[in-house]
């Protein structure tokens, strides 16, 4: 069936209230991305853009058929832990314990999600956690990072080329797109025909195949502004959009900071082959007054520096006090002190301009947490020039 509407929200949900379990497709104007979410959420299994073509539309409502999909996995999934553990992830506070329910909820679903988070706040165990809480549990799970593939190599490692790419080896499992805001616009298109069709064409090749992928993207970006900007195609963010997941930021979550640290410091201690250092009133006092803009990264970091520092057993408060910038420009400084460790200062020796210029690279991405594309900005470079420099390094060492 095939429907045009002004709202189609309503629309939608009083057709499929009305009985109607058919195969539903909407057309809608150009460039309507919130409309197009909101139908794909109300019930559309597919939608198209006017000026709408006949054998667009039969294409369509093929693909969108559930004869022409392939067959959902009917085994039931594991049962889910409870309380304060859920499939890799760790915390008691109401905000996650939503999140758990809400990952159940979705899991045995084969549409996309998109899960939205602040850089360090666990996007990866998320996508995790909904494949371990899926109908395939035992098929593969791929995770691509498209932030940190250079743009060049990113349609290859995605489709392949002579060697299967991720969406061949998350066959019957899930492929997890980690920052897909950061693909480039013609590896987009070919995404979006993938989503649509359920078919891909690897790199060099005539012929198409088919793939049974539960897609889970992922961004530390606002989807939003950056398909105002140009920078992520609206007709691919409604398609991945269907089943929305928002992580809360740490700060949000209470006295998980408490339960978190208490495991990372068990689990440095024992990496380090030292007794597991004690948190005094004072240090819990300023954990809990710490604002985590780093997420549970950050405190990760901060657990395993503190398990190094730590002298008797015993971690004071000043380890975990936070810094407050006065100015913008003190707001960097951590990330300046970072670099300068990395980074040696001049020792007197003239050295090669190269070699400069690689422990410069370098400490930046380790100041950076191996970000590239901050380390760039930081750096006043292209992302695709640091990873060019980094492959033609990694090239000398493999034939040195």
């Amino acid at each position: 069936m095939l429907m045009s509407v002004a709202e189609p929200e309503d629309a939608i949900r009083r057709v499929r209230a009305a009985g109607f379990t058919g195969t539903l497709v909407v057309a809608l104007a150009e460039g309507a991305v919130a409309d197009a979410v909101a139908a794909m959420r109300a019930g559309a299994d597919d939608v198209v853009q006017a000026p709408v073509q006949p054998e667009q539309v039969v294409d369509r409502l093929l693909a969108a058929t559930p004869a022409r999909r392939p067959e959902r996995r009917r085994r039931a999934s594991r049962p889910l832990p409870r309380g304060g553990d859920f499939c890799g992830l760790s915390g008691r506070s109401e905000p996650m314990l939503a999140l758990y329910a809400q990952i159940e909820r979705l899991a045995a679903s084969r549409a996309p999600v998109f899960v939205t988070g602040a850089c360090g706040s666990g996007k990866d165990l998320v996508a995790t956690a909904l494949h371990v809480a899926s109908p395939r549990q035992d098929g593969p799970f791929v995770a691509l990072n498209c932030a940190a593939i250079p743009p060049d190599l990113m349609e290859v490692a995605l489709f392949g080329r002579e060697d299967a790419g991720a969406l061949e080896r998350a066959q019957g499992g899930t492929l997890h797109l980690d920052e897909v805001t950061q693909m480039e616009p013609a590896t987009q298109a070919k995404l979006l025909h993938f989503v649509e069709t359920g078919r891909f064409r690897p790199v060099g090749e005539v012929g198409e195949r088919d793939a049974d992928v539960r897609l889970v993207c992922a961004t530390s970006r606002d989807p939003l502004e950056e398909t105002s900007a140009g920078r992520l195609r609206g007709d691919l963010y409604y398609r991945l959009n269907v089943l929305p997941l928002a992580i809360p930021p740490l700060r949000a979550r209470g006295d998980d900071v408490l339960l978190l640290a208490e495991t990372f410091l068990a689990r440095f201690a024992g990496e380090e082959g030292r007794p597991m250092p004690r948190l005094t009133p004072e240090a819990v006092a300023a954990l809990r007054a710490r604002t985590f803009r780093g997420n549970v990264r950050e405190l990760q970091n901060l657990m395993r520096r503190a398990v190094v520092l730590s002298e008797g057993g015993v971690l004071p408060a000043d380890l975990f006090v936070e810094p407050e910038p006065a100015t913008a420009a003190d707001a960097a400084e951590p990330r300046f002190e970072a670099w300068m460790d990395g980074f040696a200062t001049y020792s007197g020796r003239v050295e090669p301009l190269a070699v400069v210029e690689r422990r410069a690279i370098e400490a930046a991405i380790a100041a950076f947490d191996g970000n590239i594309s901050l380390a760039a900005a930081a750096l006043d470079l292209s992302p695709s020039t640091l990873y060019r420099k980094k492959l033609a390094w990694q090239e000398r060492t493999l034939q040195s």
